[in-house]
């Protein structure tokens, strides 16, 4: 059986693929929203990115990349995920099947960099935990609302309040966190994070740390959409009032434009709570701009070979 299905049009500026075998930047969607303990609708997201990008251009001025001039972006459709009544089951199962998508594959040595769209943020731990293995000194960047870092949620380990406990459970001594945008969680997560130095409390701090990151030294993204203030993104599942802006991202997007940026995920968009659709054009600018800053980190690594 096909670990992945082609349920709609692939994202427009990406040519169609059945599998993640050969250097490029892969597109893939985990339409899983199961442990959502407020507003679901994430599962929707994948499709609502692909579906809104016929609107908007494949040029970023921001960046100065054009999608439409490469031909190493991939879109290799969404997840099999089973509908039983098993949440866990569910999820377990996609997990496993991601798992088989990549196994082939050394994202390092094969040059290959992944683009998942969720679905909500419990799917990180598909590609992170793939990361972690081919990249023995990843830093993962963590932006978000929320710590995320509850060891499971309403009883469920793999929960979207769990994530980066899940992976902080696969960390080695030589891969790193940083989190920027948290802003709700408990007084242990906070505690945690104060004290193991993974948490920046300011933009100015935040974009000196990733600046900081050694050239050569791989850095993935996990980005949950609620890092943006409900103001300009409502259409997700748990907004939080005091995020940032568009602008702040293009900030670091210019800075990891400069770094050996190697993967990114980006999740808990919910079209279906924004009826006027602004949130799925805004998470699909977001999607524009990191498949352009991980294109030009692949062609950098091409030349390098």
């Amino acid at each position: 059986m096909s670990t992945h299905k082609h349920s709609i049009s692939p994202y427009p500026y990406a040519k169609k693929s059945m599998s993640i075998n050969k250097p490029g930047v892969y597109i893939n969607g985990f339409e899983f929203d199961g442990t959502v303990c407020f507003r679901k609708g994430a599962s929707l997201g994948p499709n609502a990115f692909r579906d809104v990008g016929e609107g908007i251009e494949s040029y970023s001025p921001y960046l100065d990349i054009d999608l439409e001039e490469s031909d190493s972006l991939f879109d290799v459709g969404n997840l099999v995920i089973p509908r039983s009544e098993n949440v866990d089951e569910n999820f377990l199962c996609a997990l496993k099947n991601f798992e088989e998508s990549v196994q082939s594959v050394d994202l390092k040595k094969d040059n290959i960099k992944l683009i998942t769209l969720g679905g909500e943020h419990s799917i990180s731990i598909a590609p992170i935990k793939k990361y972690l293995q081919d990249y023995s000194d990843l830093v993962i960047i963590h932006l978000d609302a929320h710590a995320d870092l509850r060891d499971g949620y309403l009883g469920h380990h793999y929960s979207h309040a769990s994530i980066i406990r899940r992976s902080l459970d696969l960390f080695s001594s030589s891969h790193s966190l940083i989190q920027y945008g948290i802003r709700s969680g408990t007084k242990e997560e906070y505690d945690y994070m104060i004290n193991n130095k993974t948490i920046c409390r300011s933009r100015n701090e935040f974009l000196e740390r990733v600046e900081m990151i050694a050239k050569e030294r791989p850095v993935y993204l996990t980005l949950d959409l609620d890092y943006f203030d409900p103001a300009y993104l409502p259409g997700t599942g748990t907004p939080e009032a005091g995020g940032e802006d568009f602008h702040s991202f293009i900030s670091l997007l210019k800075i990891l434009k400069n770094k050996n940026f190697v993967g990114a995920d980006i999740v808990e968009l919910a079209p279906n709570i924004d009826p006027t659709g602004n949130s799925a054009v805004f998470g699909t600018k977001v999607l524009r701009e990191i498949s352009a800053v991980l294109l030009s980190s692949f062609y950098n690594s091409q030349g390098e070979d």
